[in-house]
């Protein structure tokens, strides 16, 4: 059975998700729409994908299973609420909800209506993630000890045509690319027990540069440079800092230190990039390559994953439950900051299998 999926945010993430149906034959987008119907048409026509629906039509439309919500973060709630109420599956773009609170809504939502949940990010189940996973699972860099991540960037004011979201609630560098390095972490490592955080707000305003709205000035409502440490629950001590005010870094994306050695991963945006390892007694670096091919997009391998999940019964992969925790993450180690105390974790999470296990 298709899972036929309705398409809620006609922006440019939809089309990887529309392209990649033919590839992930367990969903079929068979409509969209959009705060703009115009875009929604032009969608529809672009990608023969149905039929362009209003919003109001696409979530009683009884021949949509699942809402795809690709809106912007602070309408995830909503429109994933919306989407429950009337008996739809959900997955959503990350990051789940932009407070954690509302985010527990939506579970709680959903397991009264007996619907299923996913979230974004996927990339986790691409092959450099899920190598590594068969590396730490197998043991072959023994007990694993500690963990880092880090995204540093100049920001999206240079390059995207509308980026004044990125620094309004539910945005800044933690809530905007912490999601992928979190979910890498979670996949590999575990849930978290306690976060620490300090974040600060590096300029009050920033200066577009793209070409599109040059010279205007966006007002910073967000932390634009954070810093946590992570205690997993199995021990492990994880640092992570996201940064929209950094020129240039060679710090490394994400690392996993074991015993006997240390998995260096690639850009967790990313999903077939090598894996490489250093292990005791080694002088150079080993670069394990995956079997995929490193510049392809697999965006939807998460849906598709669910849509089997549904027909067979078992948790998906981006599960719901991972990308709450995920947000309670973010937003604790945002309040840590605020207070000056750790904060203790209420959510857990399954880490997810292998996708060669069920």
């Amino acid at each position: 059975m298709t899972l036929r999926v309705g398409i809620v945010g006609c922006g440019n993430i939809s089309s990887i998700y529309i392209e990649n149906s033919n590839r992930f034959t367990d969903y079929q987008v068979v409509a969209c729409a959009d705060l703009d119907y115009t875009k929604a048409i032009e969608m529809a026509r672009k990608y023969n994908v149905g039929k362009p629906l209003e919003l109001e039509e696409i979530f009683t439309s009884p021949d949509i299973d699942l809402i795809l919500n690709l809106t912007v973060p602070h309408a995830h709630s909503s429109v994933s609420l919306k989407a429950i109420h009337n008996g739809k599956h959900v997955y959503t773009e990350k990051p789940l909800s932009i407070s954690y609170n509302e985010g527990k809504r939506i579970l709680d939502a959903a397991r009264e209506k007996g619907v299923i949940v996913g979230s974004a990010p996927d990339t986790f189940l691409g092959g450099s993630l899920q190598l590594a996973g068969k590396w730490i699972e197998e043991g072959l860099i023994g007990r694993i000890v500690g963990a880092t991540g880090n995204m540093m960037s100049n920001g999206p004011e240079s390059w995207h045509p509308n980026p004044d979201f990125y620094y309004k609630a539910g945005g800044g560098p933690m809530f905007d690319m912490g999601p992928y390095y979190l979910t890498a972490l979670i996949s590999l490592l575990g849930s978290v027990n306690r976060v620490t955080g300090i974040a600060r707000t590096t300029y009050t305003e920033r200066l577009i540069t793209n070409p599109k709205r040059f010279g205007e000035f966006i007002p910073v409502e967000v932390p634009t440079h954070v810093t946590g440490i992570l205690e997993m629950a199995s021990g492990v001590i994880t640092t992570i800092t996201t940064s929209f005010d950094v020129v240039g870094a060679r710090t490394p994306f994400l690392e996993i230190y074991g015993e006997k050695g240390t998995l260096s991963l690639p850009d967790p945006n990313q999903f077939n990039h090598p894996v490489l390892v250093k292990r005791d007694g080694e002088i150079e670096w080993t670069e394990l390559k995956t079997m995929g091919d490193p510049y392809d997009n697999l965006r939807g391998i998460g849906l598709a994953d669910m849509a089997k999940a549904l027909q067979n019964g078992y948790q998906p992969r981006a599960s719901s439950e991972m990308a709450l925790h995920v947000l309670e993450i973010m937003e604790g180690i945002h309040r840590s900051s605020e207070l000056g105390t750790h904060y203790v974790m209420e959510s857990k999470c399954e880490k997810p299998f292998l996708l060669d296990a069920n």
